[in-house]
């Protein structure tokens, strides 16, 4: 199938290099919204304009796309856009990879050189599974998480959507690591990481704690702009 890759970075990169060497699909260029890249050619790839180019290529033929973007909440919306204009998310998967036969895969997943996935363990949406990390037998990954190379996930541990699993970092049996939390370089985690706080160290501790739930409801729905404000211009007309 002839496909686009959706970003034109470094990660980018490694992204062709896997369905290269995966030899399954065929990339025919970079999508990235970085107008100083557009016409550009990235290890023999030219760099075809912005995201807002899907419609047009649909026309020519091409079908498919694969996400590579380290950002997990953009990674996130844009393989929502991508299905919105009706592409194959399709999975860039190293050969060198080892999955068990139980492994339950959604769409859209990066899995990088060496990486390890044991029995029945659950890979959710646009996560990305680095090179050489290795996730034990019955963990689950959240959409959109990043586990980063050489992690090592022991057995059952949950890492909820949205995470980042810093490079290096050990996560201890039956932990729950919370959505859109930050897990930094090297921690060692022997205990639950509560959702949107940042922990490092060994053992990991908390520097950045969740934000009050008054914060975090106005993370989730923003207060309604005040009509009255000179500088206001209404978004809900």
């Amino acid at each position: 199938m002839n496909m686009i890759i959706v970003g034109a970075g470094g990660h980018g990169r490694v992204v062709l290099d896997i369905l290269r060497q995966a030899n399954e699909n065929k990339p025919v260029g970079f999508l990235d919204n970085n107008a100083e890249l557009h016409g550009r050619r990235i290890d023999g790839l030219p760099v075809l304009g912005s995201i807002e180019e899907l419609p047009e290529l649909r026309k020519r033929g091409i079908t498919g796309a694969t996400i590579a973007i380290g950002d997990n909440g953009t990674r996130r919306a844009v393989g929502d856009t991508i299905e919105q204009n009706e592409f194959k998310l399709i999975s860039a998967i190293h050969p060198s990879a080892q999955l068990a036969t139980t492994v339950s895969l959604g769409k859209g997943v990066v899995i990088a050189a060496g990486s390890l996935v044991c029995a029945h363990c659950q890979i959710g949406d646009y996560t990305i599974l680095n090179t050489g990390c290795i996730v034990d037998h019955e963990s689950m990954i959240g959409t959109a998480a990043h586990i980063c190379p050489g992690v090592r996930l022991a057995g059952h541990v949950t890492v909820e959507a949205g995470a980042h699993v810093g490079i290096g970092a050990t996560v201890t049996q039956n932990i729950r690591v919370g959505f859109e939390s930050i897990i930094g370089a090297g921690a060692v985690v022997i205990r639950d990481v509560a959702p949107m706080t940042t922990v490092v160290g060994v053992p990991a501790r908390a520097i950045k704690n969740a934000p009050s739930p008054d914060e975090f409801a106005t993370l989730l729905a923003p207060s309604r702009p005040d009509p009255r404000d000179p500088m206001h211009v209404s978004t809900f007309q």
